[in-house]
């Protein structure tokens, strides 16, 4: 499993994809900490303060499905099954664990520039300051968001097996069907694995959900579209 993780773990940080995913991811975070912090006026309450730290986590949920559907676009899914001799179940969660990891450094990295951006520029803020606790916190919604995003965007890669379907799907899903959900149940918004993502990274405050309850959340959307992930692809083709 290690040599198999291995491999997969290669393939994922080697391409461009990957690479074109972190600087966009960077630059959106750092964007998002000069609109909050800087040019968004004052600023008065922790939660507000909290939001200027925030990343993305839904591009490294889109990068996930890009990438892992991508395997299936190039038809380099079924050659790594069979030169590395294992099930097909096997060699997807390899797959997936791969994408976890690499999420993770790149929530470490995006996370670094947002909170080393943001935090000089609301030293000037009124109101309480952010702790320590504050921010330590913040970092860790973000890296749990991040890291739980790319495996929920690799799994849904696996099941759709299209880059542009998916991608369609995903813009859709996020700014039609979400929007249209919010004007009928506003509260049924932070159980979608984009409301539960946004309050986690503390994109989106003031909620009915907490913090712990969106981890939660989320944590249950990857879990099971990760599971449904894995037992499709051992009933199928890898054509």
């Amino acid at each position: 499993m290690s040599r198999l993780l291995r491999g997969e773990l290669i393939k994922t940080v080697t391409t461009r994809t990957v690479l074109g995913f972190a600087v966009g991811t960077v630059a959106f975070a750092a964007l998002n900490a000069l609109v909050v912090a800087a040019w968004s006026g004052t600023l008065d309450e922790v939660a507000e303060k909290e939001e200027a730290l925030s990343a993305m986590p839904v591009l490294l949920l889109l990068w996930g499905l890009v990438g892992a559907a991508g395997e299936y676009r190039h038809r380099t899914a079924a050659p790594a099954a069979l030169v590395g001799r294992r099930g097909r179940g096997v060699v997807l969660s390899a797959r997936i664990a791969a994408y976890a990891l690499t999420g993770l450094l790149l929530g470490a990295l995006t996370t670094t520039v947002s909170v080393g951006l943001a935090l000089p520029l609301l030293s000037d803020q009124p109101g309480p300051d952010l702790t320590s606790a504050d921010v330590g916190a913040v970092v860790a919604g973000n890296l749990v968001a991040f890291v739980l995003s790319t495996i929920l965007g690799a799994a849904l890669g696996a099941l759709i097996r299209s880059p542009v379907l998916g991608v369609v799907v995903l813009l859709v899903v996020n700014f039609a069907v979400v929007p249209l959900l919010s004007g009928v149940w506003e509260a049924g918004v932070n159980l979608t694995p984009f409301g539960a993502a946004g309050i986690l990274s503390r994109m989106t405050h003031h909620t009915t959900l907490s913090v712990v309850s969106a981890g939660w959340v989320l944590a249950a959307w990857t879990v099971a579209v990760t599971l449904v992930a894995v037992v499709v692809e051992r009933r199928r083709d890898l054509a």
